[in-house]
């Protein structure tokens, strides 16, 4: 697991975030893991989480700027101000 942690969290894609996520939860959740790496890989999962959380809320707010048109159909998106 150590070798995840040199895994920039902050550029990580939503796909291998949410999976090293999970893959944390099933660690902690089977209950073998010494207490010190337990802390630690749960540290690493917060950060994962608010990668996810991030990524979800930038993808919502891409898919609000969708327009339509009086036809009901999909005219286009604006770009997504990110700051």
């Amino acid at each position: 697991m150590a070798e995840n942690n040199h895994n920039d969290v902050t550029t990580m894609p939503f796909e291998r975030a949410i999976e090293e996520l999970e893959s944390i939860i099933k660690r902690l959740e089977d209950g073998k893991v010494p207490l010190a790496e337990s802390v630690e890989i749960y540290e690493r999962g917060e950060a994962l989480k608010r990668r996810c959380e991030e990524l979800l809320k930038a993808a919502e707010a891409r898919v609000e700027k969708i327009t339509t048109g009086v036809d009901g159909k999909a005219k286009g998106t604006t770009p997504l101000d990110v700051t």
